[in-house]
C-alpha cells in the first residue's frame, strides 16, 4: 500500500477501485517481475539465503514451529519470491516445491540456489489455479505471498484445500487487517486512522493509460476466517507477532514505533480435517 488513495486526473496515480481477474493477474506479474531486483536488494539480507522469516517483526519458523515437523513431508511454498523459506525447509528434510507467479522472483531463487547449493523445484504459476494433483502435499505455506495479491483469495483457500492431504496444514501470513486503517507511514504520521476498515475495494496503482500496475486486496479478520472455514479448514491458531525488543529495522510501514502499539502481521494456522 502507498501513503494515500487519491485519484489524479491524468498520468500515473493511486486509487481504490474494482479490478478484473485478468487485470489483477497482469498487474501482479508485471509488478513483481519489474521490482524483483529492487526487492531483493532491499530485503534479501533480512530474509536470508536459506531462512524462513514469517514477517517484518522477524518471527522465524525455526522458533515458532507453526508448520510442525517437516522432515519427510511434502511441502508447497506459495508466492515463494526468491524461495529462501523453501531452501530452509529443504535443509530441515522436507520435500519442497517453491511456486511464484513472477519469473523475475524465480530468477533470484535460481541464483540463490546456486550460491547455497540448496536446490528445490521451482514452478511459475497462479495461486488461483494450482498445477498440482489433489492431495499432493502435507503442508502449504506462504509468508506474505499470493494471498493479498489475487482478486479471489477465497478461491486460493479452496485450491490449497484441494492439494492438501487430509490432516495437512495451511499456514500463511499477511498484513494485519487493521493496518489498512492507517497510512503506509512508519513515523508518527502513520498513527492516525484515516481509512475505513470495511472498505474492501482493492488498492490500485495505475499508469498514465489507467492500467493497473500494482494491486493489493484488503480483507477484514472476519473475512479471512470465513474464507478458511468456507473452504473446509479448521483454525488451529492465529498469531499476531509482537514487535521484539532490540529490533530497530524499518520495512515499509513496519517500524518499532508502530509495532509496539498495534500489530502489523497476522499469521493464520489452519488444518484440513483428517480422514
Amino acid at each position: 500500500m502507498d501513503d494515500d488513495f487519491e485519484t489524479v486526473e491524468s498520468g500515473p496515480g493511486v486509487t481504490r477501485r474494482p479490478v478484473t481477474a485478468a487485470e489483477n493477474l497482469r498487474a501482479s506479474r508485471g509488478w513483481w517481475d519489474a521490482d524483483a531486483d529492487n526487492y531483493q536488494s532491499e530485503h534479501g539480507e533480512f530474509l536470508g539465503e536459506a531462512d524462513f522469516v514469517w514477517c517484518p517483526e522477524g518471527l522465524r519458523e525455526a522458533d515458532a514451529k507453526l508448520l510442525g515437523d517437516v522432515s519427510g513431508r511434502r511441502v508447497l511454498e506459495l508466492g515463494c519470491g526468491a524461495a529462501a523459506a523453501a531452501r530452509w525447509l529443504a535443509a530441515q528434510g522436507a520435500d519442497v516445491v517453491a511456486m511464484d507467479l513472477s519469473a523475475g522472483m524465480l530468477r533470484h531463487a535460481e541464483q540463490a540456489a546456486a550460491r547455497t547449493g540448496i536446490t528445490v523445484p521451482l514452478v511459475q504459476a497462479d495461486a488461483s489455479a494450482l498445477p498440482f494433483a489433489d492431495g499432493a502435499f502435507d503442508v502449504v505455506c506462504t509468508a506474505f505471498g499470493a494471498v493479498p495479491f489475487v482478486d479471489d483469495s477465497a478461491g486460493v483457500m479452496r485450491e490449497v484445500f484441494r492439494v492438501l492431504k487430509p490432516g495437512g496444514r495451511w499456514v500463511f501470513s499477511v498484513t494485519h487487517p487493521m493496518r489498512w486503517i492507517f497510512l503506509d507511514d512508519p513515523t508518527e504520521g502513520g498513527l492516525r486512522a484515516v481509512h475505513s476498515y470495511f472498505d474492501r475495494r482493492p488498492y490500485v496503482e495505475y499508469d498514465e493509460t489507467g492500467a493497473a500496475t500494482y494491486v493489493e486486496h484488503h480483507r477484514t479478520m472476519g473475512d479471512r476466517l470465513r474464507e478458511l472455514l468456507g473452504a473446509g479448514f479448521t483454525l488451529v491458531d492465529l498469531i499476531e507477532p509482537e514487535w521484539p525488543e532490540g529490533h530497530e529495522q524499518i520495512w515499509g510501514q513496519w517500524s518499532p514505533l508502530r509495532g509496539r502499539l498495534f500489530p502489523g502481521t497476522a499469521i493464520f494456522v489452519s488444518a484440513k480435517p483428517g480422514d
